[in-house]
């Protein structure tokens, strides 16, 4: 297992290479020019390379990318001249609340989606599977951000259950009901596609499973159908499914730059769409590099968790 994951790591290696080039280029390819957005009407020629000569944006680009990519192998993802301070210390402060909505949405349609995806195959073309598959087409065909506008106009403005936006109240409050109250909203809208996919690939690996001979054998010798669905059938169907979690992973990850701009929410998304109306290119740079280095890693734990669940993996 130590060499699969040493393994895992040291091809993840060129994955970040290409993606910090690529995350570069594109910053690089942004037309205008950045000193001069930043100073305004100051934007003299001399403010302009003076700034530029400070922000480092002189001299040719490979030469630019490989000292922008030696300070990152340290550690160092610049200084943000919006905020002026390291944007390390800006990614790390807004990630934890990032966790918190993506790490909800993660649960949510996880539990959902697999518990959606049983069902539906254990009673298959029945009424509940039908139900099931017609709620599933609904989550995964209405774009997360009007959901979420959708919710804020129903149970914020109208029923006035759950607030507006933000992590926290603004006056008390604080405390984790708190959050939590904020927290549905967001975390439901931003888990509503996933589940969704979730729900339907379980649904097809179960009926793949509960086809096979041993599945057959158990229910012939007697074993209780409940036993043979969540005992058996769905832990062989797991192996198809916790991939497809990984991507879904990445999905509510990125998919909270959109749902946290709606919602207010302040983490990692809203920081960046502010980074990139103010054309702060080092925290954009920053910031997409970190989300993807998380990305790459947390895909790395979910072939690790397939691996223990099928051994067969590792060679």
């Amino acid at each position: 297992m130590g060499r699969y994951i040493l393994r895992r790591l040291i091809s993840a290696v060129p994955v970040l290479l290409g993606i910090t080039v690529i995350v570069f280029l594109i910053m690089a390819m942004i037309p205008g020019d950045p000193a001069a957005a930043i100073l305004g009407s100051y934007a003299t020629p001399d403010n302009v390379a003076r700034l530029n000569r400070e922000l480092g944006l002189e001299g040719p680009l490979w030469q630019r990318y490989l000292l922008w990519l030696w300070h990152l192998l340290h550690g160092d993802l610049g200084r943000s001249y919006a905020l002026n301070r390291p944007v390390l210390d800006e990614v790390l402060e807004r990630f934890s609340a990032t966790l918190v909505l993506a790490g909800a949405s993660f649960i949510l349609c996880a539990v959902f989606g697999i518990l959606a995806g049983v069902v539906s195959a254990a009673r298959q073309y029945g009424f509940a599977d039908k139900a099931i598959t017609f709620v599933v087409l609904i989550g995964i065909s209405v774009p997360a951000f009007f959901l979420g506008m959708m919710m804020i106009l129903l149970f914020a403005v109208d029923l006035r259950w759950l607030p507006v936006s933000g992590m926290y109240a603004i006056y008390g409050g604080g405390d984790l009901m708190d959050l939590l109250r904020h927290l549905i909203m967001p975390a439901t809208a931003l888990a509503a596609v996933a589940t969704g996919v979730i729900a339907r690939l379980t649904r097809g690996a179960m009926l793949e499973v509960l086809r096979q001979d041993y599945i057959r054998t158990a229910r012939a010798k007697g074993v209780h159908e409940r036993r043979v669905i969540w005992g058996h059938a769905l832990r062989a169907a797991m192996v198809s499914v916790i991939p497809v979690l990984g991507i879904q992973a990445g999905f509510v990850l990125s998919g909270a730059v959109y749902i946290e701009t709606v919602f207010q929410w302040p983490g990692i998304g809203r920081m960046l769409v502010d980074a990139i109306l103010k054309r702060d290119i080092v925290l954009v740079q920053g910031g997409v590099v970190f989300v993807a280095a998380c990305y790459v890693l947390f895909n790395i734990a979910v072939d690790v968790a397939q691996s223990l669940l099928d051994p067969r993996i590792k060679t």
